[in-house]
């Protein structure tokens, strides 16, 4: 492509964003994640593909045009296929075009800019601080990386970029879709749509294209979100030479969410299926399933870096019916889905979470910190066999003593029940009321 035909195919993008905008815009959900920028500083949402990531952005387009004018909006999606072999040097024709359409405005008005998936481009970080510094702007970007985004805005960017993760719907967002106000005080008939509502969020989960759909849809919709994520955003970016492999490990993790995995066990377990790769290979493409937001690995709680190192790791997905949907699905562990919707819901809030065992092996499923406090948390789907309590309680109580904290909690589907032993207060309680307590930071 001419630099000719690369600054028309630009000016065309941006005109076709600008009439779009001019269009009646469809309502979206209001996210829990701020729009407003902050001066001088590049506003990045990254996250999971189809996360909402450029919804949010298209909010904070149709926030800006209540005091401006749509020709100063420029947006590009760079996951645009006629964009496949841009590069950082292309980039400054973006400014090209935009000026030869409005040469009036250089100088003289604010430009908000918008780039969508922009870690597609190696090198975008220059063009963006060069934008920064020279011309009268706002900036917002998305991207589907996490550690490439978070090192570049600490290094590349020095400072000149503030990010917000985006996640699936959380369930509190998951009901303002559904048009209930999740800040009021629920009466009894409430609590009870609530309830209802938590075992719908259970079984479609919280991506926002398939919260509506059938299941047979929302099924295969999950299965090509999967494999893009995969070969897009892991097997090309990082040039995967054994793209079978990954995706046999991708489907060994997501067969076992919410348990405990170690890489010598998966590197013999694709071993034993004839892929022929390190250990070391195998923690990469973990390292890069996880950079993709497509899987989160949760390590031990311990002072000591080599013991949590040495230590397996728990496995969790970005969404609990992604992962029931791109899994074998032959023996469907339904409590193992709610402890990955609990890990989801506080890892929205906090990364700083790991599971805990006690002295004597007793494990607890997550331990947390929020403003400064930790937090003892069990999952368990039922409680109510008494054999089953004993345990979650016992092992609660354990590392609560461990630990010096005064109370934790058992998270089950339904049951709730306030217990106090040993001088300690465990409280067991049905998820929804959890997830609806669960406060952002």
């Amino acid at each position: 492509m001419t630099i000719n035909d690369l600054r028309s195919l630009f000016t065309e993008l941006i005109l076709d964003f600008q009439e779009q905008r001019q269009q009646q815009n469809p309502e979206t959900v209001k996210r829990e994640i701020p729009l407003d920028t902050i001066p001088g500083k590049a506003t990045i949402y990254m996250g999971v593909r189809r996360a909402g990531k450029s919804t949010l952005m298209l909010q904070a387009a149709q926030k800006i045009l209540c005091s401006a004018k749509v020709e100063n909006l420029l947006y590009i999606n760079f996951f645009d296929e006629r964009l496949h072999n841009l590069t950082a040097q292309d980039l400054g024709l973006i400014l090209n075009a935009y000026f030869s359409l409005y040469p009036h405005k250089k100088g003289s008005e604010k430009i908000y800019c918008f780039f969508d998936e922009i870690q597609m481009i190696s090198g975008w970080e220059s063009f963006i601080n060069r934008l920064m510094r020279e011309e009268d702007c706002a900036v917002y970007l998305t991207g589907s990386s996490a550690k490439l985004l978070s090192s570049e805005i600490a290094t590349q960017m020095r400072g000149r970029g503030i990010a917000w993760e985006v996640f699936p719907f959380s369930f509190q967002e998951f009901l303002t879709a559904r048009n209930i106000d999740k800040n009021k005080k629920l009466s009894s008939k409430q609590k009870f749509i609530v309830e209802n509502l938590f075992r719908e969020y259970f079984s479609v989960g919280g991506f926002p294209e398939t919260i509506n759909l059938a299941h047979k849809l929302r099924t295969k919709v999950h299965q090509e979100y999967f494999n893009t994520i995969l070969f897009r955003d892991v097997a090309e970016r990082h040039d995967i030479d054994h793209p079978k492999a990954l995706l046999d490990l991708c489907h060994l993790l997501l067969n076992n969410i919410s348990s405990l995995y170690s890489i010598n066990r998966l590197y013999n377990q694709l071993k034993n299926q004839g892929h022929k790769l390190s250990k070391s290979t195998v923690g990469d493409y973990i390292t890069w399933l996880e950079d993709a937001y497509m899987l989160f690995s949760v390590p031990l709680y311990t002072p000591s870096i080599s013991r949590m190192s040495a230590n397996p790791r728990k496995i969790y997905s970005i969404d609990h019916t992604f992962a029931k949907s791109v899994s074998a699905g032959i023996l469907v562990n339904s409590g193992h889905h709610l402890e990955n919707l609990i890990f989801t819901s506080i890892r929205r809030i906090t990364n700083k979470i790991w599971y805990y065992k006690t002295s004597s092996g007793k494990e607890v499923d997550f331990i947390y910190q929020l403003e400064d406090r930790a937090n003892l948390i069990q999952v368990s789907e039922s409680v109510i066999h008494p054999q089953t309590k004993k345990r979650e309680v016992s092992a609660l109580l354990e590392a609560l003593g461990e630990m010096n904290l005064p109370k934790g909690k058992i998270i089950t589907m339904t049951e709730g029940e306030n217990i106090k032993l040993d001088g300690k207060e465990i409280e067991i309680i049905p998820a929804w009321q959890f997830l609806l307590e669960l406060k952002a930071n």
